[in-house]
């Protein structure tokens, strides 16, 4: 067991990391390797704190959220004193292979670091954002989707037996995936994304004819990236709603990881460690119809992510006040 291999979690938490964890422990003894964990991502590295892991270190984590690990957005990465310090503390255990769970800031970080030291990587897209180039999943995303059904499920009630319009807000940055997402299998009467510039008072004549003929609650799906609290005040000047504003917040980054983002953990990660065992040294597993494939870092982070158009016309179908069911 010659080989010694180390895997981190960089920029924000998902539920899929400890199922990712546990998986790149066992396969990589499995593969004669020595599993290494470095704590709190690219500041990890820097500071030195990688440790041998062994099977006691993931035994019961696949059904926890976060990281066990740990997780960081690094500054100091960004300069190369300290990038060069990062690879020599990797060269002291006898690292030279390394796995990153993050998005494509930390795979254009690992890209220029590699290209400095000679350490090889393999990036596993991991954001609940699902705004990665190149991928049509990261890992996260499905438990993160979860999260959101369940809560506006449960604002449903409320919103209902109160006769209130919610205004239900979801992260994302600037991508709209998890607001359309959640809309379209929420079957919300709103939903606003930046991908689809909007001028929410186009909705008042339909909404007004909706509400005479007996709707008496609304579901309104914003994206975090545009204004909540307008979208609420829309509702009660122009409806007569009494409306509430839910921020979801950090909640959909935890949880416990769903069946699916499970599989996925376990099958990025098998991907990865071969990908690195062939000689495949910078490198980003992504999966696109139904298949995973190795994109290098410059098709994965030189363009911005796009939603499926598919998703988009549906969106257009649905959710555009020229289409709004009178």
């Amino acid at each position: 067991m010659n080989q010694r291999i180390a895997i981190l979690c960089s920029g924000g938490d998902v539920s899929g990391m400890n199922p990712a964890l546990k998986r790149f422990v066992e396969y990589a003894f499995a593969k004669g390797l020595q599993p290494y964990f470095v704590r709190n991502g690219y500041e990890g590295l820097i500071d030195n704190l990688i440790t041998p892991a062994d099977y006691h270190d993931v035994a019961g984590i696949i059904t926890r959220g976060g990281t066990k690990i740990g997780s960081a957005r690094s500054m100091r990465f960004k300069e190369a004193s300290f990038r060069a310090v990062a690879a020599e503390n990797l060269r002291s255990h006898g690292i030279d292979k390394l796995i990153v769970l993050g998005g494509d800031g930390s795979f254009r970080g690992m890209e220029r670091f590699y290209h400095e030291s000679g350490i090889a990587f393999c990036g596993i897209p991991s954001t609940i954002d699902n705004d990665i180039n190149g991928t049509d999943y990261c890992l996260g995303v499905d438990t993160a989707l979860g999260v959101i059904k369940d809560a506006i499920d449960q604002l449903r009630d409320t919103a209902s037996s109160f006769h209130r319009a919610f205004v239900i807000e979801t992260m994302g940055r600037n991508c709209g995936y998890l607001t359309l997402i959640s809309a379209i299998t929420s079957g919300a009467e709103m939903c606003l994304i930046p991908e689809i510039p909007i001028n929410i008072h186009e909705y008042t004549g339909c909404f007004k004819s909706q509400v005479a003929k007996g709707r008496d609650y609304f579901i309104a799906i914003v994206s975090e990236a545009l204004n909540s609290a307008d979208v609420s005040e829309w509702f009660e000047k122009e409806l007569g709603f009494e409306s509430r504003v839910t921020v979801l917040g950090h909640i959909q980054r935890g949880g416990n990881p769903s069946v699916y983002d499970r599989l996925m953990a376990y099958k990025f990660v098998t991907y990865a460690i071969d990908a690195l065992l062939e000689g495949r040294n910078h490198s980003i597993i992504c999966y696109n119809k139904s298949h995973f494939n190795f994109k290098t870092i410059d098709e994965v982070a030189l363009n911005p992510y796009q939603l499926d158009e598919e998703l988009l016309t549906l969106a257009r179908e649905q959710f555009l006040p020229s289409h709004c069911q009178m």
